[in-house]
């Protein structure tokens, strides 16, 4: 996967949860956008990671600056073979150096990645509060509603006490 297949699919991913969720919970929409959101933050941070875990992948460099080699000598004449150590540590050296470039190459990537995450990661503390608030209201409306209904229920029932007294006076004096 390509580097903007990577930060194409973060963007999908968070878009499919999104949706799936408001099929799933339509009344729940800002809980919906607050766990999208989460969601292509935690995709994005984990993106970040992995560039930074395989930062020697080629996908990441810019093609800028190609792998350093180091030259042989052991192959010189007469102290070629005295020469041979240099070699595996030279190599070493170079290799090291090839390291830190293919790093180098792939933090931006990275830091791109871990950008958007913080971003992502800004936007959900609004809307926490906003669900957070709408949650609240709801609460207090159905709070509201039941007291509404539970003071009518106690009015009917007492009633329909007043008409088991009627009906109950009403036969004995028959």
């Amino acid at each position: 996967m390509s580097r903007d297949e990577l930060s194409i699919s973060t963007w999908v991913a968070a878009a499919v949860f999104a949706l799936v969720a408001g099929v799933w919970r339509p009344r729940r929409l800002h809980w919906n956008a607050l766990g999208s959101a989460l969601v292509f933050a935690a995709l994005n941070a984990g993106a970040g990671i992995y560039v930074l875990n395989h930062f020697s992948d080629s996908r990441w460099s810019t093609g800028g600056e190609p792998p350093l080699s180091a030259p042989s000598f052991s192959g010189t004449p007469v102290v070629g073979q005295f020469l041979g150590p240099l070699d595996s540590a030279l190599n070493g050296v170079v290799g090291g150096v090839n390291e830190f470039l293919a790093f180098k190459q792939a933090l931006p990537v990275a830091l791109d990645f871990l950008a958007a995450s913080g971003w992502a990661l800004l936007v959900t503390f609004p809307l926490a509060i906003l669900a957070a608030g709408i949650s609240y209201a709801e609460a207090r409306r159905r709070t509201a509603d039941f007291e509404k209904y539970r003071a009518t229920v106690d009015l009917l029932q007492e009633e329909l006490e007043q008409v088991k007294r009627q009906i109950s006076s009403g036969n004995s004096g028959r």
